[in-house]
Formats: structure tokens, C-alpha cells, sequence
């Protein structure tokens, strides 16, 4: 029988650290944490300052909205708050395809939803009106 020597608790510490240390440097490496280390911690829209716990409520927004283009000089980020970016792309969302694609224009709308209106509601026209009145 053969068993492994369990690390004692000083080795699992420096392996936790060790981890932690490499964790850390894998997440400084991110867009986010780069961002937040060349930009002051403001909301580039409302202007808003955040710091420790409520920076987690800064995010980075692609201002061409490719999450893939994070140049290195961080020309393509600008730090929103998360009610900001949510706005910025509800507003995006409302943008009509026509206007990103004019080669592909959606013919003129032809329903008229009022056309039947005065028959349907019996109204009588005052011109026939007149016309009846001046007959009798």
C-alpha cells in the first residue's frame, strides 16, 4: 500500500498563494481591468464617480460593439455604469435595420386602418346633406 503525503498546511498555503498570484495576473489581463486602470473610475455618460464596492457597477462598453477589438491603447472602451450601458444599447436596439442597410428599403406601408371608418360609425357626409336638401 502506497498513500501520498498530504501537503502540509505550510505548502498548501504558498500553493494557495501561488494560485492566487496567477489568478490575479490572468484577470489583470482582461479588458475590464485594463480599462479600469487607464480610465478614471466615471461614467463616461451621466458622470457618475465609483470606488470600492460599487466599481463592480462600472462596465466597459465596446464602442464599436465588437467585444473581439480590445486594442491595447483602450481607443475602442469607455467605462459606463450599468444602468448607462443598458440605456446605450436599449437606444441601439430601437435603430431601424434600414438605416444600417439602405439596399434593402421595406416597401411603403398600404394598410389604412381609418379608410372604413365613417361606415363603420354611420356617419353621414355633410356634402350628400346638402346635396339631399337641395333637391327637396
Amino acid at each position: 500500500m502506497s498513500s501520498k503525503n498530504p501537503l502540509s498546511d505550510e505548502e498548501r498555503l504558498k500553493q494557495i498563494i501561488a494560485d492566487s498570484l496567477r489568478y490575479q495576473d490572468q484577470r489583470e489581463r482582461t479588458y475590464r481591468e485594463r480599462a479600469l486602470k487607464m480610465f478614471p473610475w466615471v461614467c463616461a455618460w451621466c458622470g457618475r464617480e465609483f470606488s470600492g464596492v460599487r466599481l463592480r457597477e462600472l462596465t466597459v462598453h465596446h464602442k464599436d460593439h465588437n467585444h473581439e477589438n480590445n486594442p491595447p491603447d483602450g481607443s475602442n472602451w469607455e467605462l459606463l455604469c450599468i444602468y448607462c450601458h443598458e440605456q446605450m444599447h436599449a437606444q441601439r436596439a430601437k435603430v431601424d435595420p434600414n438605416d444600417i442597410m439602405p439596399g434593402k428599403q421595406k416597401p411603403p406601408a398600404t394598410f389604412q386602418p381609418f379608410a372604413n371608418l365613417k361606415n363603420l360609425l354611420n356617419i353621414e357626409d355633410p356634402s350628400s346633406r346638402e346635396e339631399s336638401g337641395k333637391e327637396g
